[in-house]
């Protein structure tokens, strides 16, 4: 199978060349001045909105705002948060989390966008369930089904690629390094614990991510924290390294500013995967009654993923020099800064925390999965057997080596982003009017609130 992964890895890297790369940022610049720097505008009330409970309880969807929230968090924040951050600084030394920052902020628009169409051209299904994302705004909205067809092959693919197989790996591997449990007993307990989960659907993986996906965060967010807090003194050392190879360009392999920008923007996508076009397969189930306003809440899901998740490990690894030593591969680099600082417990957070959010990928992936493939064959059979097929999978990832399913995915995953990304610009105008629709009935809402006040 080398000659196939040989192939592969060629293919993804002229799909994930400059082009796309450039398409994926442009197209969040773009959105982001269209649309006000509505990342900025509006997030202090897109926070509220993600926190408030009561919201849109009697509105169309099949899940809360938060629920949607953490189905999507649960796909991004995967390996890409720990191993993903930690290849960019190699490759592209720690100015690769300024430019990681900088797709993420931009990232937050694009996000946004993606939300809004997945609800404005939402569906309901057979089940009277809601069906949405780029499949559906690429025929509905684009009228380009040709489009939406070659998304949904994309997606039900790539699903056993990015959050599946790869994921099952990372996660038996760490509980074979760290735990010594064999690879196929993890196999085993994750086919369990995933059927359990998605053979129920949307509301039974909302209500399992939204109680496990903010644990998850939270024990590494207050980890990193904790590293910070003890070692503030080097913390102001970290931000002006990484600030200063930004435009200078300095990595453990070598590398100059051209490496920094291509590995940052890269790494930030492939975390928060704005401009992938599976985020807003959640977002599309969601109870809302204006597009504009699940939108908001989906923007912050870039925040979370990349601009805190993505800069603990970041800047951990910074403070702790670890990345200067050419000896230490990507994948033990984050678990090697966290030991600096923690001790042998700081392997052991690594490995709890790659546990949480790989497990939850597989959650989060299979629900896109099954949507991408419920769009392509619309029978009740035809989904079940996908869904039993995606979970069955899970075991060959956790004890075959995957390399080829890791090059495939990837290739999946570009070609995912290109059809999504025509019918984000081809629908910006859209986009926009859902915008001034939104802040019109914020604007009336604030309105109302004073006059009950007074």
């Amino acid at each position: 199978m080398d000659w196939l992964e040989g192939i592969l890895d060629k293919l993804g890297g002229i799909i994930w060349g400059p082009p796309l790369l450039i398409l994926l940022v442009g197209t969040g610049i773009y959105l982001t001045f269209r649309l006000g720097l509505i990342q900025l505008r509006l997030l202090p009330y897109a926070l509220k909105l993600v926190f408030t409970k009561n919201q849109d309880k009697k509105s169309e969807g099949d899940i809360s705002h938060f629920q949607a929230l953490m189905t999507a968090m649960a796909a991004t924040v995967g390996v890409g948060n720990i191993v993903g951050v930690a290849t960019a600084v190699v490759l592209g030394g720690p100015g690769a989390i300024f430019w990681m920052w900088m797709a993420g902020f931009f990232g937050m628009a694009t996000k946004y966008g993606e939300a809004v169409l997945a609800v404005k051209y939402r569906v309901k299904d057979a089940n009277g369930q809601m069906a949405g994302g780029p499949m559906y705004y690429l025929e509905h909205g684009l009228k380009q089904k040709w489009l939406g067809v070659l998304f949904a092959i994309f997606g039900a693919l790539a699903a056993f690629g990015i959050g599946n197989g790869t994921q099952a790996k990372a996660v038996a591997d760490v509980m074979s390094q760290t735990f010594s449990v064999p690879h196929w007993i993890t196999g085993v307990a994750l086919v369990l614990l995933a059927g359990a989960v998605l053979l129920g659907g949307i509301k039974s993986i909302g209500r399992v991510t939204s109680f496990f996906v903010p644990i998850m965060a939270l024990f590494y967010i207050i980890a990193g924290a904790i590293v910070m807090v003890m070692n503030i003194n080097l913390v102001p050392e970290a931000f002006a390294t990484i600030f200063k190879f930004a435009f200078t360009g300095e990595a453990a392999l070598g590398g100059a500013v051209g490496a920094a920008i291509r590995f940052g923007v890269a790494r930030g996508l492939f975390s928060n995967e704005a401009g992938l076009g599976s985020a807003p397969i959640a977002a599309a189930a969601a109870k809302t009654d204006l597009p504009g306003r699940q939108a908001l809440v989906s923007m912050t899901q870039v925040l979370f993923d990349t601009l805190i998740i993505c800069s603990i490990t970041g800047v951990t690894i910074v403070m702790s020099g670890q990345w200067k030593d050419t000896g230490i591969e990507a994948g033990a680099l984050t678990a090697a800064a966290f030991g600096t600082f923690l001790g042998g417990a700081g392997p052991i957070v690594v490995s709890i925390g790659l546990l949480f959010f790989a497990t939850s990928t597989i959650f989060g992936w299979g629900y896109y999965g099954e949507k991408c493939f419920q769009y392509l064959f619309p029978n009740n059979t035809a989904v079940k057997v996908y869904r039993v097929v995606f979970v069955l999978f899970i075991f060959v990832g956790a004890t075959a080596k995957l390399n080829v399913v890791w090059a495939f995915a990837d290739v999946l995953n570009g070609l995912m982003a290109i059809p999504n990304l025509i019918g984000l610009l081809g629908l910006s105008g859209v986009i926009i009017l859902e915008t001034k629709r939104i802040q019109n009935k914020i604007k009336e809402e604030k309105e109302e609130a004073k006059a009950k006040k007074a």
